[in-house]
């Protein structure tokens, strides 16, 4: 259930299933066209990191279709490559202690035996002071993320998969069920760890844990990891926090075990585990979360020795705190998502009570440095941070921010200075629903002319737990081309959504589909009290949740004329033994669809499909785990059944998130023909 709406449509070319004609190229198309060549233009930048002394930044950026690193200035200037490689992709730069060596990822080495995503990634390290070229100091043969620096700076650590055949995320294309199921195959992933100078690999973590993510504590004598025994797409949901020697065979300590607590953290996730200075306590973030990576909740802190229940630090505040990091013993540096912004804050920790925040700048932007959400690459004093960024008006850029202040970051890259957009501007939009505050973002149309009506197309984002904040679409993502064609795009943050606290997050839970469709709806309305919008040229979609709420809503409502549904979920009760993540259900249902099946049934789109009258197309990727397809061909086909306009498209081999370039472009074409072909403007 992820949080971003990737319209998908994916021609299925397997036994029995004819693969989908391509749509015939009209003047529409070649508009669509033009649309998708402006947003591969954009530059990505994956990684962003600040040297310790905050005299350096290093970056990943996409040059000749390739992220490729490069170094420079603080400010950046004198930027330069660290590597003359060509045809290699350079990932996950970060900085070693000393702020001289530098480490990354690169896949020179070639295609990894058995690996179906890309080539073998290996761990290189470049000594910027020198004039050697960069070491490559692994000789790996799987699945390599997530690289640390052990705070002395003598050895790297790092999430490892041995000989894996796939990226370890639910998110990614899951392997043909075939033989016998849930046997064989299964594949963990470890902290380990390398020397700087080259030598054997080291594992720290035990084969019976999953390892999502882990930190070194401030004397690198231990780690903290957020892990769940195998299965690990399925049993985040329920994993521990774990405290352990940062050494072979380390005894791991479980610390945090939320289905053993009692009060608000009680069956909940926790992420982001993070040592204080002393490495007396920890900090973390613990909610409701609906996707690993898709980070938020309250702050909570545990002793790092375990003993004590952890204590929720925040309680009750109205921003969804995604990311953490210590900078002093009672101070933690703080990324947020704060009713659609994003806000970096200064968190006060006292010996005793709740903690106190100090906004340090909000951008309408969504904000990265390429590791976690809303993560942020701090100098050693935590002054300074360094991050990528972009709006719905301004690509990708990374951008360097004074902490010690309270002023806005600026972006020291010109990579898309030239990009302008092909949409209309943005407006944050606020409303009312059921006494509660609701925000979203409203595109306008291009070429806005507000003596014309317009159609309006909403986009529910995925999760639930998740929030929309303006960013520069890549092809296949967000509403942004939708406006570009012509339409207003409202993108809301109904309730479940970040931004609002937590007991927002929660106010979903036993109720999908019910009250967050009625704070969308009442969105709409808010809109077309002060903007022109033809309500009788409605249309909605959405992907994962998003996918979900598009197949219900056209059941509850036929205010929509269009829809498209990607990757949706049209019957819950079959759809909890098709997945393979329905650990993720619980908190959110209360029970197991076997110990509870009415409260399923309730919000299942199937069991109102009488009700549907608006066409819609449905896309979804073939070896999707976390949605699979069959939710998507069992609604195609009750649409079918009664008559209204439909079509299902299915692309081989890709999952959740789409891996192929050409499978992203073909489904937003597919998606923008869609709503041109049903809400167009009436002739006059």
């Amino acid at each position: 259930m992820r949080t971003k709406w990737i319209v998908v449509a994916v021609a299925l070319a397997c036994a029995g299933v004819a693969q989908a004609d391509t749509p015939a190229k009209t003047g529409d198309d070649l508009r669509i066209a033009a649309i998708l060549e402006s947003l591969g233009k954009v530059r990505s930048i994956a990684s962003v990191s600040l040297s310790p002394d905050a005299k350096h930044l290093a970056w990943t950026v996409k040059t000749n279709g390739k992220p490729v690193l490069e170094v420079a200035d603080a400010d950046g200037r004198n930027a330069r490559r660290v590597t003359a490689s060509k045809g290699c992709s350079e990932t996950g730069a970060t900085w070693a202690p000393d702020s001289r060596h530098l480490a990354f990822l690169s896949d020179c080495a070639g295609k990894a035996p058995g690996v179906e995503e890309g080539r073998q990634n290996d761990i290189h390290v470049a000594d910027i002071a020198g004039k050697a070229p960069p070491q490559r100091i692994t000789h790996l043969t799987g699945y390599v993320d997530g690289v640390e620096w052990r705070p002395d700076g003598k050895a790297l650590g790092f999430l490892y998969v041995p000989n894996a055949t796939r990226r370890a995320s639910a998110t990614a294309a899951a392997k043909p069920q075939l033989g016998e199921i849930g046997v064989e195959g299964i594949e963990v992933q470890q902290v380990a760890t390398v020397d700087v100078g080259g030598g054997a690999l080291r594992t720290l973590t035990p084969a019976g844990l999953h390892v999502y993510e882990f930190a070194f504590s401030g004397d690198g004598g231990r780690i903290a990891y957020v892990a769940a025994e195998p299965p690990g797409d399925n049993n985040w949901w329920i994993a521990k926090l774990y405290v352990q020697p940062a050494t072979a065979n380390g005894k791991p300590t479980a610390i945090v075990d939320t289905t053993t607590l009692t009060g608000p953290l009680k069956n909940l996730q926790v992420a982001v585990p993070r040592f204080s200075p002393d490495g007396s306590r920890i900090a973390f973030i613990g909610g409701l979360m609906s996707d690993q990576g898709s980070t938020g909740g309250d702050i909570w802190t545990v002793p790092a020795a375990g003993g004590a229940a952890p204590v929720d630090v925040t309680p009750g505040i109205r921003t969804t705190p995604a990311w953490l990091a210590w900078t002093a013993a009672d101070r933690l540096i703080v990324g947020e998502h704060a009713a659609g912004a994003s806000r970096v804050s200064r968190y006060e920790l006292p010996a005793s009570g709740d903690a106190t925040a100090t906004t340090l700048f909000e951008v309408p932007m969504t904000i990265g440095d390429g590791r976690l959400s809303m993560s942020l690459s701090l100098s050693a004093d935590g002054a300074k941070a360094a991050f990528a960024a972009s709006s719905f008006d301004k690509a990708n850029e990374v951008q360097v921010a004074d902490l010690s202040g309270q002023a806005a970051p600026v972006a020291v890259t010109t990579f898309n200075a030239g990009l302008k957009p092909s949409w209309g501007k943005a407006e944050s939009i606020a409303w009312k629903s059921e006494g509660q505050d609701v925000q979203g973002w409203l595109l306008y149309p291009a070429n806005y002319d507000p003596k014309k009506r317009y159609g309006m197309i909403v986009s529910i984002h995925g999760g639930p737990a998740a929030a929309v904040t303006p960013r520069w679409p890549g092809v296949g993502y967000g509403g942004a081309p939708l406006s570009a064609l012509g339409y207003f795009v409202f993108m809301p943050n109904p309730r479940g959504s970040y931004g609002e606290g937590e007991a927002f997050v929660q106010a979903n839970r036993k109720d999908f589909g019910y009250g967050d469709l009625r704070d969308v709806l009442a969105g709409v309305d808010a809109i077309e009290k002060n903007h022109p919008v033809d309500d009788r040229r409605l249309g909605l979609t959405g992907w994962s949740y998003g996918g979900f709420m598009t197949m219900f809503g056209v059941t509850q409502t036929q205010r929509f004329r269009a829809a498209v549904a990607g990757a949706g979920i049209s019957n819950w009760q079959s759809y909890y033994g098709q997945n393979l993540i329905d650990q993720w259900m619980k908190p959110y249902f209360g029970a197991s669809v076997y110990d509870d099946p009415a409260v399923y049934a309730k919000s299942s789109a199937i069991n109102f499909i009488k009700q549907v009258r608006t066409p819609t197309l449905v896309v979804v990727g073939e070896r999707d785990a976390e949605t699979p397809a069959p939710q998507s061909f069992e609604f195609w086909h009750a649409l079918r059944a009664q008559g209204v306009p439909t079509s299902l498209v299915v692309y081989p081999g890709e999952g959740h998130g789409f891996a192929r370039d050409a499978s992203r472009r073909d489904v937003l074409a597919r998606a923008l023909a869609w709503f041109d072909r049903y809400l167009a403007a009436p002739a006059p």
